[in-house]
C-alpha cells in the first residue's frame, strides 16, 4: 500500500494477511500524526496524547495533538483546495463519484485492519466492527458516490422575457467532530455526502478514538483526492474542537455528540461569522410494546438496542414501554435473554459485550444505576461491574421504573435497559413524548393501524416498526421513517 509520510511515521509498509483477528501492536499502528495538505505532520506545539484500549487499559499509541495552529493550517490547506480553478473544483462531478468510490475499495481492502483497530480503540466486539462499523462505512461512500453527478439545479420560466436558474453549489470549507462511539462510521457519515458535492474538509476524531480516522487520512491520499481536500486534526475538544467551531473561514461545522457540547458549538458558530450548523445530540429514545405484538421479537429487538455497543449510542432503547397485561412475561424473557449476553475480550468472535469507553463514562453509568436504586427502581439483572479493575458493566435490567426517576429522565449511553408498565395507547404516548429528546423511537405491535396511528403521534425523527436500529445508507436518519417484518 503506497502511504504518504511513511518514512515520517516510522511505519512498515507490510499490509495484514486475510484471516482472523491478529493482536495489534504500537509498530502496527502506522498512523499518529496530524494530516494536512496529504502530508503527515507534527503538532505544532509538540505535544501528545495517549490512546488506551479499554478493554485492557492498556496504552496503544501517542498521537499528535493538534490545536489552534494547526486547525489554521488545515483550514487553511482546505480553502486553498476549494478555490475556483483548484484541481478539486475543476473536477467534474462523474470523476468524484469515482474518487469515492476508489477510497470505498481501499476500506475494503483493510477491512480486517481497520476493524481491528477500531476494536482495539473503542473496546467494542470485532465482530460487530467489521459487519456493522466498516459495511456501514463502506455503503455510506458508495451511497454518496452515486450522488455525486446527481447535483443539480433547475431553470424557471418566468414570464416571454425573462428565464431564472438555481444552482447547488459546494458549501465551502466543513468542519466535523465525530464521537468516540462509532468513529470510523461517524466519520464516513460526515465526509462523504461533503465530498460528493464538491466542498472540503477539516476533520476532529474524538481524542479516545482517533486512530481509524488517521488510517482514512493514508487512503485518501492513496485514492488520489487532491492535497487539502481531506484533513485530519486529532485533538481535544476545548482546543482543536473549539477552533473549529470558531473558525472564520469554516463555512459549516457538523457535530455528533453531547447535548451540552452541541450547545457551545452552536453559539461558537454564532458569535464567530454566522457558519451552518448541522448538530446530532443525545436521545432518550422510547420503544412502546403492546400486547398483540410478536413478544419474542420485542424481547430481542428492544434488548439489542439498549445492549448494543454496550449502550452507547444515541440511538439507544433506554425506555421501554410494555402494555401491562404482558409486562411480567416480558421482564421474564429479558432477563433470560439477556443471561445469554457474552460479556469479554472485544477481540474473541464469541464475545457480544466488551468494556465501556474510559473510567469517566463507567463511574457517570454506575452513578445513575445507583440512582434508580435509590429511587425505587426494582434491579432484576447486572448492575454490577465485571470486576474491580476494569471498564465492563453487566447488561443492566430495571423494571417498575418510574418517569420521574433520572434513569428514565437522564441519557445513560450505559448497558441500561429500563422496563415500564402501561394501560391506554394514549398514556403510552404521552409519556413516551414527555421528553426533551426527540431523536428515534419504536413501535411493536401486529396491526398496522395502530403502528401508522401512534407514529404520527410520536415526537421523534425516526419511528421503527417492529424492529429497531434499522439504519441504511439509502433512508434518511432522524426523520420518520417504516421498517415492518413480514
Amino acid at each position: 500500500m503506497e502511504q504518504n509520510g511513511t518514512k515520517e511515521n516510522g511505519r512498515s509498509e507490510e499490509t495484514p494477511a486475510p484471516g482472523p483477528p491478529q493482536p495489534v501492536h504500537v509498530q502496527d499502528i502506522r498512523f499518529t500524526k496530524i494530516f494536512i495538505d496529504n502530508k503527515w505532520v507534527q503538532s505544532s506545539r509538540g505535544r501528545t496524547f495517549a490512546t488506551f484500549n479499554p478493554a485492557t487499559g492498556c496504552k496503544l499509541c501517542e498521537v499528535e495533538e493538534a490545536d489552534e495552529e494547526d486547525v489554521d493550517k488545515a483550514v487553511a490547506a482546505a480553502k486553498a483546495a476549494g478555490r475556483r480553478g483548484s484541481a478539486w473544483q475543476r473536477m467534474d462531478a462523474c470523476s468524484r463519484g469515482k474518487l469515492l468510490h476508489r477510497l470505498a475499495d481501499l476500506v475494503e481492502r483493510d477491512r480486517l485492519l481497520l476493524a481491528t483497530v477500531e476494536t482495539l480503540d473503542t473496546g467494542k466486539p470485532f465482530l460487530q466492527s467489521l459487519f456493522i462499523d466498516l459495511d456501514g462505512s463502506i455503503k455510506t461512500l458508495r451511497y454518496y458516490a452515486g450522488w455525486s453527478d446527481k447535483i443539480h439545479g433547475k431553470s424557471l420560466r418566468v414570464d416571454e422575457s425573462f428565464m431564472s436558474i438555481t444552482k447547488h453549489e459546494p458549501v465551502g470549507v466543513c468542519g466535523a467532530i465525530i464521537p468516540w462511539n462509532f468513529p470510523l462510521l461517524m466519520f464516513m457519515w460526515k465526509i462523504a455526502p461533503a465530498l460528493s458535492c464538491g466542498n472540503t474538509v477539516v476533520v476532529k476524531p474524538a481524542e479516545q478514538t482517533p486512530l481509524t480516522a488517521l488510517h482514512m487520512g493514508s487512503l485518501i491520499k492513496e485514492a488520489g483526492f487532491p492535497a487539502g481536500v481531506v484533513n485530519i486534526v486529532p485533538g481535544f475538544g476545548p482546543t482543536a474542537g473549539a477552533a473549529i467551531a470558531n473558525h472564520m473561514d469554516i463555512d459549516k461545522v457538523a457535530f455528533t455528540g453531547s447535548t451540552e457540547t452541541g450547545q457551545l458549538i452552536q453559539t461558537a458558530a454564532a458569535k464567530s461569522n454566522l457558519k451552518r450548523v448541522t448538530l446530532e445530540l443525545g436521545g432518550k429514545n422510547p420503544c412502546i410494546v403492546f400486547a398483540d405484538c410478536d413478544l419474542q421479537l420485542a424481547v430481542e429487538d428492544t434488548q439489542t438496542g439498549a445492549f448494543y455497543n454496550q449502550g452507547q449510542c444515541c440511538t439507544a432503547a433506554s425506555r421501554v414501554f410494555v402494555e401491562e397485561s404482558i409486562h411480567d412475561q416480558f421482564v421474564r424473557l429479558s432477563i433470560e435473554n439477556a443471561k445469554k449476553i457474552v460479556v469479554g475480550d472485544p477481540l474473541d468472535p464469541l464475545t457480544s459485550h466488551g468494556p465501556q469507553i474510559d473510567q469517566q463514562q463507567f463511574d457517570k453509568i454506575m452513578d445513575l444505576i445507583e440512582s434508580g436504586k435509590k429511587e425505587g427502581a426494582r434491579l432484576e439483572y447486572g448492575g454490577t461491574p465485571v470486576s474491580n479493575k476494569s471498564l465492563f458493566i453487566q447488561p443492566t435490567i430495571f423494571s417498575g421504573v418510574k418517569d420521574h426517576m433520572r434513569i428514565a429522565k437522564e441519557e445513560i449511553f450505559g448497558p441500561v435497559q429500563c422496563i415500564f408498565s402501561f394501560q391506554s395507547q394514549e398514556e403510552a404516548i404521552r409519556r413516551a413524548n414527555s421528553s426533551r429528546y426527540g431523536l428515534v423511537s419504536a413501535i411493536f405491535t401486529s396491526s398496522m393501524d395502530r403502528a401508522l396511528s401512534v407514529s404520527a403521534a410520536l415526537e421523534t425523527g425516526t419511528v421503527w416498526i417492529n424492529c429497531y436500529n434499522s439504519l441504511h445508507a439509502q433512508t434518511p436518519f432522524e426523520t420518520f421513517c417504516e421498517c415492518a417484518r413480514s
